[in-house]
């Protein structure tokens, strides 16, 4: 099952979307191309896994981690599919990120990884967009990883999907840029979950973005993003320069 948030008539609905149709309560079936689609999610943080591809590890000589690393994304960094990505003045280097974005089904704190599937609800693509040279210069992440914009999520939320071995790729101005699966994880989307909870206690809505694979790399104004994830869909943004 697809679930999706979209704007219609100037109000904001969710649905279940089944090929081109969209069924939301209240407003019975109507088109995808009648609609403008949103971030599926209105997360209260985005958890963010710095280094889960083993591809990504050996591309920059680093080693296997003991335990996830983590950082947080606020709110306010969230788009949804097709809004621009906005290039801050004060950075001279900004990347993209494909990652698969697990999004949480209800409240949970210390929950074990055998029980972690029970507080999913399912899975969507993510851009974890990132300052590059703001990121080397604070010496942290705070700040080049939480614009506003540098969070683009969608395009919807699949429901009935493994994400243990999916296709995940990224394209820039439609060339072929991350190739990998997520067989690649370091740590699994239930250790994830189990290892976040136990640190702080995830909301319904709330996101954990699983770290990206080997190749990340630079976008310039003007450039079109597409991060796509096998039986998932394609969630693409443009960049465009910030005042």
């Amino acid at each position: 099952m697809r679930l999706v948030r979209f704007r219609h008539g100037g109000k904001i609905y969710s649905g279940v979307l089944t090929g081109d149709d969209i069924t939301a309560e209240s407003l019975g079936v109507i088109k995808l191309d009648e609609v403008s689609l949103l971030a599926p999610v209105a997360p209260s943080k985005i958890v963010s896994v710095g280094l889960n591809y083993r591809d990504h590890a050996r591309e920059l000589g680093m080693s296997v981690p003991d335990e996830p690393i983590i950082f947080i994304k606020p709110s306010t960094s969230v788009i949804g599919p097709g809004e621009p990505i906005i290039y801050p003045a004060s950075s001279a280097r900004v990347d993209y990120e494909a990652e698969l974005a697990v999004v949480i089904k209800e409240k949970v704190k210390n929950v074990s990884k055998e029980d972690a599937p029970g507080y999913i609800l399912g899975y969507t693509c993510f851009n974890d967009v990132t300052a590059r040279d703001l990121q080397k210069k604070d010496g942290q992440w705070t700040r080049s990883k939480s614009f506003d914009t540098f969070a683009p999520v969608g395009p919807w939320i699949e429901t009935d999907i493994d994400p243990g071995n999916l296709s995940i790729r990224s394209y820039l101005n439609g060339e072929l840029k991350q190739d990998s699966k997520t067989s690649e994880f370091i740590f699994t989307v239930m250790e994830l979950v189990e290892f976040i909870s136990k640190v702080m206690t995830l909301l319904a809505g709330d996101v954990i973005a699983t770290g990206t694979p080997a190749n990340v790399g630079e976008v310039k104004a003007g450039d079109e993003v597409t991060v796509e994830i096998e039986g998932i869909g394609k969630l693409t943004n443009r960049i465009e320069r910030g005042k």
